[in-house]
């Protein structure tokens, strides 16, 4: 099955970079580019790409604008991409914002060609860009600076959890994978899957990135354990 992509970045030269390289796939197409928010969210609504790449400082409208649009259409548009989110720094509080607005993570801008191969692979498939560290170090810093008070409502959700569903969402806010989750707590990979799973539909987040953030700002894990 081939999955088909969009990049959306203000700089040509990024753009037709990402696209030589993903194009070069035999399991990705790319349909289209954009050099802003605007039109990129025009680009998504008439190409109904899987994936999109999306910068996440750009004129006219930023990324993280973008990605509420795209991930929260209006009446009537049933398309929903997943979108990754690209950034230049390491640490980006519009980063943080595209995760809570359902962004399926993010990758920098001079990640290895194969790691962005990788990242949009991920993402097609459903699964969250989850696995570096910098993304659990940027969930904790923005977690940290939010109020208690802030945290009551999504506490109270986590009562619709099991003790090993809880347990193991804590472990995905860890930053660790299904097999890692299986290892720790002696269990089979896939009933981590179906753990997780569930977590997802009782919670009602699209994805682990969703979930690493509902568990932090829940207070189910604390910044710096």
């Amino acid at each position: 099955m081939t999955t088909r992509v969009i990049i959306v970045d203000d700089q040509a030269m990024v753009r037709a970079g990402f696209a030589a390289l993903l194009a070069a796939q035999s399991d990705i197409d790319v349909v289209g580019e954009a050099p802003d928010g605007v039109q990129g969210v025009e680009l998504s609504r008439r190409t109904h790409p899987d994936v999109v790449l999306m910068d996440v400082r750009m004129p006219e409208m930023d990324g993280l604008e973008a990605a509420r649009r795209l991930l929260a259409p209006p009446p009537g548009v049933t398309h929903r991409p997943r979108v990754l989110m690209l950034t230049t720094f390491d640490v980006d509080d519009y980063v943080y914002e595209a995760l809570r607005a359902g962004a399926s993570g993010f990758l920098l801008k001079d990640a290895p060609p194969a790691d962005l191969i990788a990242a949009v692979r991920v993402v097609a498939s459903g699964d969250a860009l989850l696995a570096p560290s910098v993304t659990r170090r940027l969930i904790a810093d923005f977690a940290r600076q939010r109020p208690a008070a802030a945290r009551g409502k999504p506490a109270l959700r986590l009562k619709a959890l099991t003790d090993r569903e809880s347990e193991v969402l804590a472990l995905v806010a860890r930053g660790l994978s299904n097999a890692e989750i299986a290892e720790t707590l002696v269990l089979a990979e896939q009933t981590v899957k179906t753990h997780v799973s569930r977590v997802l539909t009782k919670l009602d987040l699209r994805d682990r990135a969703q979930a690493v953030v509902f568990a932090y700002e829940s207070g189910l894990v604390t910044p710096g354990e």
